[in-house]
């Protein structure tokens, strides 16, 4: 697809044109400042920068504490606490470190439910938004293998757990998960494996995030109205534009502002309100907490994951079509999975002719039922698997694939949407553009 029409740059003095002619990273800097960006993003399209910024941090700070983190289990708890108590700043280096992976996931989520409601992942960014989802898959894992790391009760008991579902897989189960743990249950090889996984997936995924913005920039960025940047000529397309900078450089940046000054209240105020008290006594095989949860944003998985209990009558279909080989367990290590699938087939799945939900009258209310049933499945995932938790669980779990492959089908034939605006200038006009003065303007000097 053919980039949007726009001034790239122009090397003028002789040093300029010697260093452009032989890697033109001024030239890269420059047209990525200067993308003409659609000029009607609203206040949705600031959690880009969120990510960006807070991978960074989560860099920086995560290379600080490895200077003095221990890969021991008999001494990465210590190592953890003499961090806290001995390491100049060692504290608050460790509190961002870890409500930094609280703020990711916050971003990230905010990220995903606009592309959502905006069909930013329909063509032509569908690469875009499969990129988007194994970012999101690398970040889940990278903050799985951190998590494993301070050596406490939840951290260890949450482990064992987690790398239990491996074992569920028919046939190679078992293998898979020796082969995870590097021997037959969690201990000093699974702690060295997640600790090196840990310290280079972040590396990985900033690889990833640069594809990530690459890719978007080649197809352009969607906005609320999702109508395309007019590409006939370079006057049309300014008139749907302006340039990233400085404009959404500094809206970008005033947002970030806001969202870190309440950020580092947390840290500074409410440290630990995200964790769990029992990550702060060590570690102890035979003492197993009476709760066992993962941290927040795994919340809605491990919900869709215990859901599907062997006196469902999916589970039991399946497990009489496939002979026994998917029991209720495999079954739900599929559903979890599953639901995380179902979100990267959306491209595909949605069948609506217009892109963003702003048109789309029914669309709208079974998007926020979605949201709900995501703050449902989050609440419950942190619920002991008991009635009535274990009901509840089931029919939002049930809703959550249900929207993906049978409501959003439907809808695109279904659904009478309304007409969006021509261009993006119109919508703009329609919003922001000043009204103009309907009384005559009378002047004193008459």
């Amino acid at each position: 697809m053919a980039g949007i029409p726009h001034d790239h740059y122009e090397p003028k003095s002789n040093g300029e044109k010697w260093l452009y002619s032989r890697l033109p990273i001024v030239g890269l800097l420059y047209d990525t400042l200067m993308l003409p960006t659609p000029r009607n993003l609203n206040w949705m399209w600031i959690w880009g920068i969120v990510l960006v910024f807070t991978l960074v941090l989560q860099i920086i700070t995560g290379i600080v504490l490895v200077m003095h983190y221990v890969p021991h289990v008999d001494m990465a708890f210590a190592s953890v606490e003499h961090i806290m108590r001995d390491v100049n700043g060692g504290h608050m280096i460790r509190y961002f470190h870890q409500n930094g992976a609280s703020l990711f996931f916050v971003a990230v989520y905010a990220h995903i439910f606009r592309s959502l409601y905006y069909g930013s992942y329909k063509a032509p960014r569908e690469v875009t938004w499969i990129i988007g989802m194994l970012m999101y898959l690398l970040m889940m894992g990278t903050a799985f293998m951190g998590y494993v790391l301070p050596w406490g009760q939840m951290s260890f008991h949450g482990t064992a757990v987690i790398t239990g579902l491996f074992g569920a897989i028919p046939f190679i189960g078992e293998g898979v998960q020796t082969w995870l743990l590097g021997a037959s249950a969690v201990g000093q090889p699974a702690l060295n494996r997640f600790f090196s996984l840990h310290y280079l997936m972040p590396f990985i995924l900033l690889g990833l995030t640069i594809v990530h913005i690459w890719a978007f920039h080649t197809t352009g960025n969607n906005n609320p109205t999702g109508v395309e940047v007019r590409r006939t000529s370079k006057e049309d397309a300014a008139k749907d534009t302006l340039p990233f900078w400085p404009y959404f450089v500094i809206k970008d940046l005033f947002a970030l502002a806001i969202i870190l000054a309440v950020f580092v209240a947390i840290v500074g105020f409410m440290p630990n309100y995200l964790g769990h008290p029992d990550n702060y006594i060590p570690a102890n095989a035979l003492a197993t907490p009476a709760h066992i949860v993962p941290e927040w944003y795994f919340l809605p998985f491990y919900a869709i994951l215990r859901a599907f209990t062997a006196d469902v009558w999916v589970v039991q279909i399946v497990q009489f079509l496939s002979f026994g080989i998917i029991d209720a367990k495999f079954f739900g290590v599929l559903a979890m999975f599953g639901a995380i699938a179902v979100m990267a087939l959306a491209p595909w799945l949605d069948t609506s002719s217009v892109r963003s939900g702003r048109y789309r009258p029914m669309f709208k209310w079974w998007f926020w039922l979605l949201v709900v049933d995501f703050f449902v499945l989050m609440w419950v995932g942190a619920r002991p698997a008991e009635s009535p938790y274990d009901m509840i669980s089931l029919v939002a779990s049930t809703y959550w694939f249900a929207y993906f492959l049978v409501i959003l089908p439907l809808l695109g034939v279904i659904e009478k949407p309304l007409t969006p605006p021509a261009t993006i200038e119109d919508d703009y006009n329609a919003h922001y553009a000043p009204k103009s003065d309907s009384a005559p303007v009378v002047n004193p000097a008459e």
